[in-house]
C-alpha cells in the first residue's frame, strides 16, 4: 500500500526537463559557429545564438512556474542558494586560471617577447579612456542593483523596478563600450601571449556581462509582473549575486590587464 500513500515533504522532485540536453546542443552549435564565423561564415553562429536564447527563455519560464506554484519551499531555497554559491566559486576558479596565465607571462617576460611587458611592438589600450568609462558604468550598476535589492526588501516596488532598469541599461552601455574598444584596438588575439590573455580574459568577462544583463532583464520583467515578495525573491537575489561577482571581477581585470599590464 506504500505506493498508494500520499506523503508531504519540503523537497522538490524535479520533473523531467528537455532543457539540459537542448542547452548542451545549443552551446556546441554556438561554439562551432563561433569558430566558423572567424572564417567568414556566421550562419551556425546565428543558429547557436537563437537556440540558446530559446532554451534560456524556456528554462526561465519553467523555473518561474515552479516558484509561483509553491514548489520552492524553504528547504528548496536553501539548496538553490548552495548551488548558486558553488556555481560562483567555480566561476572564480575559471577566472583564476586566466589571471594565472596573465601573470605567468607578464611577471617574467621571455626573450621572444623582448624581455618586457607589454611586448615590443604592441601598443596597449589606454586604461584612462574607454576602459575607465566602462568601469564607471559597471561599478555604478553595482550601486543601482544594491539599491534595487534594498528597496525590494522594504517593499518599495517602484524604486526596486527603477534600480533594476538602471542596472540593465548600465550593463548594456558597458557592452557597447567594450565592443568599441575591441574595434579600435591596435592589437589582436593573435599578437603573442599579450593579445591572447587580454582578449580571452576580457572576452570571457564580456560574455558574463551579456549573461548577467539577460538575467537581470528577466528578473526585471518578473518584478514588474509582481512575481516577488519581500520575503521570497530568490531569483532577483541570484541575479544580483551574479552581477556583483561580475563587478568585482571587472575591478580585478581593470587593475591587472589595463592599468598594471599597460
Amino acid at each position: 500500500m506504500m505506493h498508494l500513500s500520499s506523503y508531504r515533504h519540503s523537497y522538490h522532485l524535479v520533473d523531467a526537463s528537455p532543457w539540459p540536453i537542448f542547452a548542451s546542443a545549443s552551446a556546441f552549435i554556438f561554439a562551432v559557429g563561433l569558430i566558423s564565423s572567424l572564417k567568414g561564415n556566421a550562419y551556425l553562429l546565428l543558429v547557436g545564438l537563437t537556440s540558446l536564447a530559446l532554451v534560456t527563455y524556456g528554462w526561465f519560464r519553467d523555473i518561474t512556474r515552479e516558484s509561483l506554484s509553491g514548489k520552492h519551499t524553504t528547504k528548496v531555497q536553501s539548496g538553490l542558494m548552495l548551488g548558486m554559491i558553488l556555481f560562483l566559486m567555480s566561476e572564480v576558479m575559471v577566472f583564476f586560471s586566466m589571471f594565472w596565465g596573465f601573470f605567468h607571462a607578464s611577471l617574467a617576460p621571455t626573450v621572444e617577447l623582448g624581455g618586457v611587458w607589454p611586448p615590443i611592438g604592441i601598443t596597449s589600450v589606454d586604461p584612462w579612456s574607454i576602459p575607465l568609462l566602462g568601469s564607471i558604468f559597471l561599478l555604478g550598476s553595482g550601486a543601482t542593483c544594491t539599491a534595487a535589492h534594498n528597496a525590494m526588501v522594504t517593499g518599495n516596488k517602484d524604486v526596486a523596478f527603477g534600480g533594476m532598469v538602471a542596472t540593465v541599461l548600465l550593463g548594456a552601455a558597458f557592452l557597447v563600450l567594450q565592443f568599441n574598444e575591441y574595434r579600435l584596438s591596435e592589437f589582436t588575439i593573435a599578437d603573442s601571449v599579450f593579445g591572447t590573455t587580454f582578449f580571452m580574459t576580457t572576452g570571457l568577462h564580456g560574455a558574463h556581462v551579456m549573461i548577467g544583463v539577460a538575467f537581470l532583464f528577466a528578473m526585471t520583467i518578473r518584478l514588474y509582473r509582481d512575481h516577488f515578495t519581500t520575503a521570497h525573491h530568490l531569483g532577483l537575489e541570484f541575479s544580483l549575486w551574479y552581477w556583483h561577482f561580475v563587478d568585482v571581477m571587472w575591478l580585478m581585470v581593470f587593475l591587472s590587464f589595463y592599468w598594471w599590464g599597460s
